[in-house]
Formats: C-alpha cells, structure tokens, sequence
C-alpha cells in the first residue's frame, strides 16, 4: 500500500504528566483575603505536617493523597482518583522544610524536579499552598 501524503499519521503519545501536576494545574484557585490563612514555616511547619495526610482535590472527583512520614518520606497516591490512565497512579519521594517553605522532590512525578510551598494552615483542617511558580490551591489535612 502506497503512503497517501494528505494523511497525517497520528503516533500514540505516552503520557508522562504526573498527578501531582494534574491536579495542580487543574484544580488551582485565586485565593480571596479571608483565605489566606495562619502562615507556617520552620520548625512549626515542619512539626505541623510531619505524619499528616495531604488530600488535593482532583478535577474529575476524588481526591489525591500525599502522607508526609515523620523521616522524610512523602507518599502519592492517584489509584483511588482514576488517575492512573494518565500517569503513574503512585509515586514516593522526600520532602523537607527549607525557612518558610515546604519542599518535595518525586522520583518520577515532575520528572525529579524538587518544588516548594508556603503553607497556611486554614479552619476546618484545611491548608492553603503556594507553590514557588505560582500554582495554588487548598486541601484538606488529616
């Protein structure tokens, strides 16, 4: 069979986008004065977060869990959002808290890059965070 030049092959593309940056992208809100929250940073963060579980909400429903442990391990989990279609569903890495900021470095997620975020703590067991390219969002804490 010849090659028809007028048609334009379409090559699958693997997608390599992690859950983190999914949910980020696209759940991330302007946050309004009264949301601004209780900021944390250096040792009351780090006491604050370490051992708690970090839920992002997800655009399609559900919700992406991240457990921060108390030796510096971060644990992600996008099974129970669906997101395993479009990127690997789990991921480990480490975090840490460098002056005011939260910093997580994936293994895969992000491609390796480390990121970090101020945190304010919100009522309700519910954070406020800033990434250092601007993303924001809220989540909840347990």
């Amino acid at each position: 069979m010849k090659h028809d030049p007028s048609v334009t092959r379409v090559r699958p593309r693997r997608f390599a986008l992690a859950a983190i940056p999914l949910a980020v992208m696209l759940a991330t809100a302007p946050a309004s004065a009264s949301s601004r929250g209780e900021p944390l940073a250096g040792a009351a963060l780090k006491s604050w977060i370490s051992g708690k579980r970090v839920y992002l909400a997800v655009p399609l429903g559900g919700e992406l869990p991240l457990t921060y442990r108390r030796n510096g391990v971060v644990d992600g989990s996008g099974e129970a959002a669906g997101l395993g279609k479009y990127m690997k569903p789990k991921d480990r890495g480490r975090w840490w808290v460098s002056g005011d900021r939260l910093c997580q470095k994936w293994q895969e997620w992000y491609d390796g890059r480390t990121f970090c975020f101020t945190v304010a703590k919100l009522p309700d067991g519910r954070i406020r965070w800033v990434r250092d390219d601007g993303k924001s969002g809220i989540a909840r804490v347990r």
